[in-house]
């Protein structure tokens, strides 16, 4: 091995000569050193085989414990293997983010499941019938209403060839022939005609003036404005098939009991897409169905004479229709209106492919809004708490920091509790608690049955339960969904007969993963079984893992395992343009 020392003395700005003479780099430190040093070990390759299940995921999750082989016959345990003995001593499994700004690989997988989903709702497969591509279905959008002026982009003729690069001259945000200023001195009007991606898009025009307050409301009771908007269109429904002389099919319930419902009845899935000023609003794929008296849960067309134009007639019925009116809150007494704003979308959707709207469209830009959720509104952040919503809330901030300050500030509680000396003694037995018995070991009184002195996980595990007295705030779920601007609903919903399940998908994928490396001729290629379909020859793999950690060691094992699933995805993206290139050749040929 050379000398490291240095050939002639060092000076106060540079080196001694020399210096450099095999001197190890301590390169661990950066994401490229930490890369190269993993890149050099001998077991690089098995480690690489190792981390494949979630190569692509930005923060994969670590699993360790043992693995055991047992033979189901006879419950002998034929192979047994440990964490320890694995790479990193753990398993890795991908996250399964939907959202693509915390995870893209994962993300990516749940809009393609997502589109599988919505799309076999339109014209069957995967266990949706076929017939459901004859059914009346419409693409509708259901906005929010207005809560306060916000710069718009608004466009009153498109000339453009695609409205997801529409380049095409706005009309001025908001002109008014006289220049006028709102209750605060601010100016009420907006000359400039905004572009795409401008950062004033939805922000208001007066902030004091907008109602940030019955905005994130009207977030929080979204959900439940859509559940009566779906009952009142099926209401509407029933009604004109009883004018048309349609009669109630009578069906036998799962408890034995018959009664009559009406014949048709609406499936959906839905997405619920945030817009620039922090509202959410829904597209949906809403699909008519009749009903089939021997099997309820079956699905099969409408009644002959149900159109498309019937089905969206029932839509515009029930957004005139529906609104309500929150609880009393110390900040509302008389509560906030909760409806539908005046910009409703309802489009017929084509299923040959020749219409404005096809089905293949509309699953695609639903899947792809499934994996989106506040990015557009400028917040990123977790569950807020009591430590950080100072770092977001603002009642003098800018809109977001009004938004999250109102959630807050209207999901406090706000009841009074009662003192101790008042509440009524309840002697009647409750779950989980024992006669009155004292420890042996500290002496302490207690109805649990364990000491929580003296058992420090189970005081901690009592300590970690939610609080189960009422708050006295109906809008309590507000401070939970604090960091989605009040909105607490899933992004992607559909109806229980709409179509497959997330699930299906998922264990159609792990199943074609597990047999897609197999013979077709070996023996072993039979359907893949579940545990509740043993035989004499099938042997069980038994994990006990636990919780190890989230994401990987090292920013260079990230960059080697990205990289992989990266050059992975681009063979897999160009085997599938040369196939398709040489059938569409192949076509050609045999024109």
């Amino acid at each position: 091995m050379a000398s490291t020392l240095d050939l002639t003395p060092r000076t106060a700005l540079a080196r001694g000569v020399g210096s450099n003479a095999d001197v190890p780099p301590v390169i661990t430190y950066t994401a490229a050193g930490s890369a190269f040093e993993r890149a050099t070990r001998p077991d690089y390759f098995g480690w690489l085989e190792h981390v494949r299940a979630a190569a692509g995921c930005t923060r994969p999750i670590r699993l360790a414990g043992q693995l055991l082989t047992v033979d189901s016959s006879t419950g002998r345990v034929l192979d047994q293997r440990h964490t320890d003995a694995m790479p990193d001593a753990a398993i890795y499994t991908a996250c399964g983010n939907r959202r693509a700004t915390v995870c893209p690989s994962c993300a990516r997988t749940y809009q393609r499941d997502a589109y599988q989903l919505l799309r076999a709702g339109l014209i069957g497969g995967k266990g949706v019938p076929d017939t459901v591509a004859h059914h009346p279905a419409v693409f509708p959008t259901f906005t929010a209403p207005s809560f306060g002026t916000v710069h718009a982009r608004v466009v009153r003729k498109h000339t453009c060839a695609s409205r997801r690069r529409c380049d095409c001259r706005a009309e001025p945000c908001h002109a008014r022939r006289a220049t006028g200023l709102c209750q605060h001195g601010r100016a009420a009007v907006c000359w400039a005609r905004h572009e795409t991606g401008d950062a004033a898009l939805g922000q208001p025009l007066c902030l004091d003036c907008y109602d940030h307050d019955h905005q994130v409301v009207w977030n929080l009771y979204s959900g439940e404005l859509w559940h009566r908007t779906k009952q009142a269109a099926e209401r509407h429904l029933a009604k004109l098939a009883r004018r048309r002389g349609i009669p109630r099919v009578q069906v036998v319930t799962a408890s034995g009991n018959t009664r009559k419902v009406p014949p048709v009845r609406l499936s959906h899935g839905k997405v619920a897409e945030f817009q620039a000023r922090g509202a959410v609003h829904f597209h949906a794929l809403v699909r008519l169905d009749g009903i089939d008296p021997t099997d309820p849960t079956a699905v099969v067309p409408p009644p002959a004479g149900f159109t498309v134009a019937d089905l969206e007639d029932a839509l515009r019925h029930a957004v005139e229709q529906v609104a309500f009116t929150t609880p009393s809150h110390p900040d509302r007494p008389e509560g906030w209106p909760i409806a539908w704003g005046e910009q409703v979308d309802i489009r017929p959707i084509s299923l040959n492919g020749g219409g404005e709207v096809t089905d293949s469209m509309v699953a695609g830009y639903l899947a792809k809004y499934a994996t989106k959720s506040t990015e557009v509104t400028g917040h990123r952040s977790v569950r807020l708490d009591a430590d950080t919503i100072g770092d977001y809330a603002d009642p003098d901030g800018d809109h977001t920091a009004r938004l999250i300050d109102a959630c807050w500030r209207i999901g406090r509680p706000t009841g009074t509790p009662v003192p101790l000396s008042q509440r009524p003694r309840d002697h009647r037995p409750r779950p989980g608690f024992v006669d009155r018995w004292q420890c042996p070991d500290c002496g302490t009184h207690t109805r649990y049955p364990a000491c929580p002195v003296c058992i420090a996980a189970r005081q901690a595990a009592l300590d970690t339960q939610p609080a189960s007295r009422p708050t006295g705030n109906p809008y309590a779920r507000l401070r939970r969904w604090a960091h989605m601007l009040g909105f607490g609903g899933h992004f992607l919903t559909k109806a229980r007969r709409y179509s497959v399940t997330f699930q299906l998908l998922r264990d159609s994928r792990v199943a074609f993963r597990r047999n897609e490396h197999q013979d077709q001729a070996d023996e072993h290629t039979a359907a893949l079984r579940a545990v509740d379909h043993l035989d004499d020859d099938t042997t069980l793999v038994v994990g006990t893992l636990t919780f190890a950690g989230v994401g990987w060691h090292t920013t260079g094992d990230a960059l080697l395992a990205n990289t992989a699933a990266a050059l992975a995805r681009e063979r897999r993206t160009t085997g599938r343009e040369e196939l398709a290139h040489e059938l569409s050749r192949g076509g050609v040929a045999a024109a």
